[in-house]
């Protein structure tokens, strides 16, 4: 990919949830979606001292996700992760083709 956007958010602001910090920082937590773009392959973050590489950027609707990716995410299935982003964004509709960004990443050893 090589026609990205501009940043909407700073990459700081990528995982930033103490749960998903802790999910990344014990490596079930590997993939970020947001609805803006929060940072570039290549770029790194520090969690808790640790180093994180952002790997990929992909683009995909909210539609595309199933068990895998929410576990990607840090939830135990989709079905948790669903629940939980209703409850943090009030007012939210899931709607299945909603566009986001996903940030894959991986800490860095």
């Amino acid at each position: 990919m090589t026609d990205l956007p501009e940043k909407t958010c700073s990459i700081e602001r990528l995982v930033t949830h103490s749960k998903l910090v802790e999910a990344a920082l014990s490596g079930r937590k590997t993939q970020q979606r947001r609805d803006g773009v929060y940072a570039y392959p290549n770029e790194t973050f520090i969690l808790e001292g640790q180093e994180f590489i952002v790997t990929d950027l992909t683009r995909e609707t909210i539609g595309d996700m199933g068990d895998a990716e929410a576990q990607a995410e840090g939830y135990p299935n989709l079905e948790m992760y669903k629940n939980l982003i209703l409850k943090m964004h009030k007012g939210m509709q899931w709607n299945e083709s909603a566009p986001v960004w996903v940030h894959h990443f991986k800490r860095v050893d």
